[in-house]
Order: C-alpha cells, then structure tokens, then sequence
C-alpha cells in the first residue's frame, strides 16, 4: 500500500468520508441480532465502501476449533469449502498467524488485497480480506485504518448480539423451568385435593353417626357446640378442597385446550346483547344487600347506551368479583366507584376502591389463585364481603380465565396505603380509627385499587 499526500480540502472530504461510513454502517448493522446477518451486511458495506470487486469475512471460534459463520461475495462457487478447510486445519492459529493467513500458499489464490483481522471477544476471532479495487486504485494506509475500524464496529454489533442472545436464552430456559414448576405444583395440588376429598367424606360421615348415637342418649354424652365446632371446620376444610379444585380445573382447561375447545365444553353459555348501565345497576343494589353490615359507600357513573355481546351469567359473575374484592378491600366509612365508559374502539369497566391497596410484590400475583394479599401468619378466613376477609384468589382467577377465553383484557392499578406499607401492616378497618386520617378524604388519598375490563367493540 501507498502512503499519498493530501490537500487540506481533500483531508476534510476524506473525514467526512470516514464519518459517513461509520454513521451508515451503524444504521445498518446496529439493531441486528444475529451474527451471520451480521456479517453478510458488514461485507457488502465494506465492498460498497471501497469500490472493492469481492470480500469474504469469517469469524472462527477457538474454543470448537471451527469456523463460525463465513461470507463472501465475488468468488466462484466451492472457494469457501478450500478457506474453511485451510482455517479449521490450523485450529491453533495465534493473533500474529490470524493477521497473515491470507499470505498463506493456499489462500493466496483468492489475490486479496487487503485484510484486516477480526476479534470479537477472547473466544472468537477471524479476518476480513478484500479483492482489487474496481477502479483500479491500489489501498492506501488510510483505506486499512478505515477498515479497521468499520471491523471494530462490527466486533462490538457481533458481541452485543451474542450478550443478547445469551440472554433470551436465559430467559427462555426460566421460563421453561417455570413452566415445569407450575406443572409440577398444579399436579401436587390435583393429587393433594384427590386425596383429601374421601377421608373429608369419611369423616363427615363418622361424626354424624357418632352425633346421631351419642345425642340419642340422656343426657348427651357430648354437648351440641363441640359438634358444631367439628361440623364447621370440616365444612372450611371442604370448601377449601373443592375452591382448590376448581383453581386446578381452570389452569388445566387453559392449559389442555384452546379457546374455542373450552367454550364448546361449556356448552351452556348463551351469548346476547346486554346493556350495561341497567346490568350494572342490578349487579351493584344486589351487592349493597349482601355487604348491608358495612358502612360503605358505592358511586356509579357511565354511558347509558353502552352494550356488549357477552353471556349475561358470566358477566355478572366477574362484575360480583370485582366489587367482593373491593369491598374486602376498604375499610368501613370508604367508598367504591364504578365507572362505564368507551374510549376509541374498547368498552371499559372499572372498579375502583379507596381502600388498603396491594403491595407491588402482590400484584405480580393477584390471578394466580390460591393467593391472598394479606401476609400469611396474619390471613384469617371470614365472612364475605367483610374487611380483610380476603380469600384464595378463585374469583380473580377466573376473571383471567374468562378473559381469555372471550378476549377481553384484564388490567389492575393499585397503589398501597402509605400509612400500612407491607403486608404485616394492619388498617384498623374504619377510617376514623385510624390514627393517620383526620377526615375520610385523608384515607381516599393513601391508597386504593382500580382493575379495569377492556372489552371490543359494542356489538
């Protein structure tokens, strides 16, 4: 190569030149994420670049003693089986050798003009060689220090792919091994609830007939309350084993089948327009009746002509969901809105609580099933619609279910109350006892859910 002397004029122009290499190298390789796309689109920029008759550029991996990816443009068909025979033969090649290879008796038939060594990391490495110039121009020392550094540039774009790959990799495996996991504790639970349903039953019915023998007698040798007390907790255990089931059910249906197969199952869905703004209206004066021991208050507003295609069952089975949760939610003195309302081509309809909220930790959670929000050493089961009486997730679980299977999306909002910050926190469960808010407002502003249904288009 010839060393020229330039004008300042020229030496601009060939800064600007450099610069406009460098700049549309990176628009064309800088968002790739596989190495061998890579390359192909770093020798056709090169060969652009210099006006060059044929490329070829190859990335070798020591640690496999193999050729990587390889590429070439202008040589006849077959010359890349002889340059990868020639490398992988001279596994052992050092950085110096790497830098001559293409002086090599073998190689030296492919007539490259220049060549540039490849690194890419410890791992891999390899060498970019360019033909004559179409102009018929020789190289000059300039054009090897633009070629290493679009080399360098195409090092970094390889290594960033690699880091990339590596971590979708990564993340592909967890979530494989989470998947495994979950199947795994959903098949632990079907056997756990499998066995407890017959010896539930057995003693169910062991302890009726001792009651029947036992209360025959005069006086009773056992008082009433101590079977009322056995009934109660057996009737809990029960319950909990077939909440239980039904959360093994649903995993399984979306598990097993597709959408369309699950709807046929059902098979007793019936499908019509429902208008939402009297549905509601229903769904709420059943909810005040059932939660009539609670001193809250409930704020309804909306569009009064908006209407769905939707079973009208199910529908009024999530919406009783939505508000158990928020009334479970809020304390006493408190308030539940809920808003209907069309925003582009998506029907919303939200619930919102100003209650004790969900922990950020929690939320990741909430349409698991078998969850509550409270922390474990505290969870208490009670009476429905109470304050904290939680449960173990089955509703909003199958608010998911039902999600997918009608494709609607299920959206949730929540922000802890900063006077209770962790699960262990406990809200005294009527605003004006709790220390931190001089006026009910001050409880509105600490904290609160909102969990929002998007369906399509009315119909």
């Amino acid at each position: 190569m010839e060393d020229d002397v330039r004008h300042p004029q020229q030496e601009l122009e060939k800064r600007i030149f450099y610069l406009k290499a460098l700049y549309d190298l990176s628009q064309e390789i800088g968002y790739l994420r596989e190495t061998n796309e890579i390359i192909r689109n770093l020798l056709l920029m090169v060969i652009g670049t210099f006006g060059a008759s044929r490329g070829i550029l190859f990335l070798f991996d020591k640690t496999r003693g193999k050729v990587d990816a390889i590429t070439q443009r202008g040589f006849p068909p077959g010359s890349l089986d002889l340059f990868v025979q020639k490398i992988e033969s001279d596994n052992s090649l050092s950085s110096e050798e790497m830098t001559k290879i293409h002086l090599d008796p073998v190689l030296s038939s492919f007539n490259l003009q220049i060549w540039v060594p490849f690194h890419v990391d410890s791992t891999m490495t390899g060498g970019i060689g360019l033909g004559e110039k179409l102009s018929g121009d020789p190289y000059l020392s300039d054009d090897d220090e633009l070629l290493s550094t679009l080399v360098r540039q195409g090092a970094v774009a390889i290594e960033n792919a690699r880091l990339q790959q590596a971590r979708i990799d990564a993340l592909q495996q967890s979530k494989k091994e989470l998947e495994q996991l979950n199947k795994a504790k959903s098949r632990a639970l079907d056997h756990l609830s499998h066995e407890l349903r017959t010896p539930l039953s057995v003693v169910q019915g062991n302890i009726r007939l001792i009651k029947k023998k036992t209360q025959s007698q005069t006086p009773p040798m056992v008082r009433e309350e101590i079977y009322e007390s056995l009934e109660k907790n057996l009737n809990r255990l029960s319950q909990i084993q077939q909440e239980t089931d039904q959360i093994i059910r649903s995993y399984q249906k979306l598990e097993s089948a597709s959408r369309l197969e699950v709807l046929n199952a059902i098979g007793t869905i019936s499908l019509s327009s429902v208008l939402l703004y009297p549905f509601t209206e229903h769904v709420l004066d059943k909810v005040r009746k059932e939660a009539s021991h609670r001193d809250l208050r409930f704020y309804f507003e909306g569009a009064q002509d908006l209407s769905l295609r939707m079973d009208s069952t199910i529908l009024e089975e999530i919406l009783l969901g939505l508000l158990k949760n928020a009334i479970e939610n809020t304390p006493d003195e408190g308030m539940i809105r809920v808003v209907l309302e069309q925003k582009a081509q998506w029907i919303q309809m939200k619930v919102q609580d100003f209650g004790i909220g969900i922990t950020k930790e929690n939320q990741r959670h909430l349409f698991g099933g078998l969850f509550h929000t409270l922390d474990t050493e505290l969870y208490a089961s009670k009476k429905p619609y109470d304050f904290g009486a939680g449960g173990k997730g089955l509703d909003l679980l199958r608010i998911k279910t039902y999600g997918q299977l009608f494709g609607f999306d299920v959206g949730v909002a929540s922000q802890r109350c900063v006077h209770s910050p962790t699960d262990r926190d406990l809200c005294p469960g009527k605003i004006s006892a709790c220390p931190h808010c001089k006026r009910i407002e001050d409880c509105h502003k600490s904290g609160g859910s909102t969990f929002c249904l998007s369906f399509g288009e009315a119909k």
